[in-house]
């Protein structure tokens, strides 16, 4: 039932992640006008609706017992998609990664990565990477983008402690590759190439944080990565403790 036009499903996107909550009338306008919106704004998302409206009834059973009135409702100068958040890959998302962090926080690290994996193979590609975005849904796609993200850390958290290190060593690369500047990455990478034999390859991605860093911000890196860098350099025992993370104790 997707619209192939771009501001219907500009509209689309935003009512269905906000699904359950009345979006305003000005809030899906600044979404597909930005501050630009135009004398006709009003007439055209009635337009909008209507057109969205025509797809919801064309995929609704004729013993649905529900109208496209009912789906998409008009409610208190804005409109609300009645569909249930409970059963979109969104909400199935932030279960499984609740879930996840429990079981790491727990201790539980297998159960922490399989449901952590669970949760990421949920994605399928970027976030509405199809859907031309306004401000309002360019806030929603960099909230879903940070969750992605620290769902990711939590899963390479797990299995640095499940012993995976060396497995993660081409993952954690790319990531860094991506994220120069993310140093939680960097500080994984670093503990996955230290338990693979290889300190100083950990002592170079160190090198190469903190100069980008430099060069970008101006600032050094932060005394949780300086803290590893030390244990690095002194072959700290506590790098090689199975089941433990050294991240959590360098940051307390």
């Amino acid at each position: 039932m997707v619209p192939s036009a771009g501001k219907p499903r500009q509209i689309l996107a935003l009512l269905a992640l906000r699904a359950g909550r009345i979006v305003p009338v000005a809030t899906l306008m600044e979404e597909a006008w930005g501050d630009d919106i135009p004398r006709s704004a009003a007439t055209t998302l009635q337009t909008y609706i209507l057109q969205l409206r025509k797809k919801i009834t064309s995929v609704l059973g004729a013993d649905s017992g529900e109208s496209a009135k009912d789906v998409l409702a008009t409610s208190l100068g804005g409109y609300q998609l009645r569909a249930s958040r409970d059963r979109s890959d969104l909400a199935e998302f932030g279960r499984l990664a609740t879930q996840g962090a429990a079981a790491l926080e727990a201790g539980n690290d297998q159960q922490a990565s399989d449901q952590l994996r669970r949760a990421l193979a949920l994605w399928r590609g970027p976030a509405l990477v199809d859907v031309p975005v306004g401000r309002i849904l360019s806030m929603e796609v960099l909230g879903m983008d940070e969750a992605r993200m620290q769902v990711l850390e939590h899963r390479i958290e797990a299995d640095l402690r499940l012993g995976m290190h060396t497995v993660l060593l081409g993952e954690l690369r790319m990531l860094v590759a991506q994220h120069p500047m993310h140093e939680n990455l960097c500080a994984q990478l670093m503990l996955a190439l230290y338990r693979s034999g290889s300190p100083w390859r950990a002592l170079e991605v160190f090198r190469q944080l903190r100069a980008t860093l430099r060069e970008e911000l101006g600032v050094e890196p932060s005394p949780r990565l300086q803290r590893l860098h030390r244990a690095v350099l002194a072959n700290d025992p506590a790098l090689d403790l199975p089941g433990q993370s050294l991240l959590r104790q360098l940051a307390s």
